[in-house]
């Protein structure tokens, strides 16, 4: 959804200038784009030397709150819920982002108009830098905790090389509280289950004979419990790994595995409550960002036809929604009905002129910004 914010220079009256821009566009049909007045408050102009500054600054903080809302934005399409749309998420003001641009208000509680304009854009490059942080904080957060649950899930599910045996084994597979002997676990190549049965008693010394059962297997693999001494497990350990045999790292203990259980009940409930939390706190701080930025287009606006038009302050600004089939024959229209501000424009699109900040790679006779609020998709 793209939108033109464009300005030109009042005839007799404002009004006289947004009726002949209306009349001119109508001739097209009403579906050929749609247009609204934008009314700007008495912002202050400020000094010719601070307008030049400000532009270049703007152009930059334009560029900088948009990102931070398109990071918003796809931060909420990242964790929505499946189903869910994006677009029904995505609002500035409580309103839907096509009613909130195109029935603009300036918001003078957040950006008031009495600041001079390098105070406004240093309260939105504040305000923005400070949501882009905490951004970047939370949803880190939320993530971790989505990640360490995946990481849990993974070890019930995973691999025999790398699941968490203590689903698979019971009690009764170990020796327990022995001073001397332990059972260790050991993943066995379904390949190599021969081998396994043949020689698991022989890899060294004091193995207990007979103690080695299969307790669970895979496609892949097999797991296997063995007793033997203590002394010699690191002994075992390096030719059971001789053998293509992997030792894991395993002691049975059942206040542990319930443990186990707990944390991923306990991570589960975590994230169903930080969800709620971060979706919350995106979905507030998307309507602040999206309003920042309408406000920052608004502000360079208004100094660019400032230094395009001269003071006094006597301009139109208006917000054109065209069809993109439109594009090309709506530039053509207004670059014929604003000519008389600059002929050069009739021998066609020339680059950006040195030292005017337009922030965009045509120039046109009138004062012209887009404003792209395509964040729509749906999971």
């Amino acid at each position: 959804m793209e939108y033109w914010l464009i300005s030109a220079p009042g005839e007799k009256t404002c009004q006289q200038t947004w009726d002949t821009l209306n009349e001119t566009i109508n001739k097209y049909g009403p579906d050929f784009c749609k247009s609204f007045r934008f009314l700007l408050p008495d912002l202050k102009v400020g000094t010719l030397d601070t307008l030049v500054g400000l532009s270049d600054d703007l152009n930059k903080l334009d560029i900088y709150v948009e990102s931070v809302s398109r990071k918003l934005a796809q931060s909420i399409g990242d964790i929505l819920e499946k189903g869910q749309s994006l677009n029904e998420q995505l609002q500035a003001n409580g309103h839907d982002l096509h009613t909130y641009v195109t029935k603009f208000q300036w918001d003078s509680a957040k950006f008031p108009i009495k600041q001079s304009l390098k105070s406004l854009h240093e309260i939105i490059n504040k305000q923005i830098s400070q949501i882009d942080q905490d951004m970047k904080t939370k949803t880190s957060a939320f993530h971790n905790l989505k990640n360490n649950l995946q990481s849990l899930e993974r070890r019930q599910t995973g691999s025999l090389l790398v699941r968490d045996p203590s689903e698979l084994v019971k009690k009764e597979h170990f020796v327990l509280g022995s001073e001397y002997m332990i059972t260790l676990l050991v993943v066995v190549p379904k390949t190599y289950f021969k081998d396994w049965y043949c020689k698991y008693e022989h890899l060294t010394e004091y193995i207990v004979p007979r103690s080695s059962t299969l307790l669970y297997e895979d496609n892949d693999h097999g797991l296997f419990n063995v007793t033997v001494f203590k002394k010699i497990v690191d002994e075992f350990k390096i030719k059971a790994r001789e053998n293509k045999f992997v030792v894991r790292d395993f002691t049975y203990n059942e206040d542990d595995i319930n443990a186990g259980k707990n944390e991923i009940a306990r991570l589960e409930s975590d994230i169903k409550k930080q969800y709620h939390l971060l979706i919350r706190w995106l979905k507030v701080h998307f309507s602040e960002a999206l309003i920042a930025w309408v406000h920052v287009k608004v502000l360079r606006v208004f100094i660019e036809s400032v230094l395009r038009y001269g003071l006094p302050v006597n301009f139109v600004v208006a917000l054109l929604y065209p069809p993109k089939k439109n594009y090309r024959k709506l530039r053509e229209i207004l670059n014929q009905l604003y000519s008389y501000l600059d002929t050069s424009i009739l021998q066609g699109p020339i680059e950006e002129i040195p030292g005017l900040n337009v922030g965009q790679q045509e120039y046109y006779p009138y004062v012209s910004f887009k404003i792209n609020i395509d964040f729509l998709s749906t999971k």
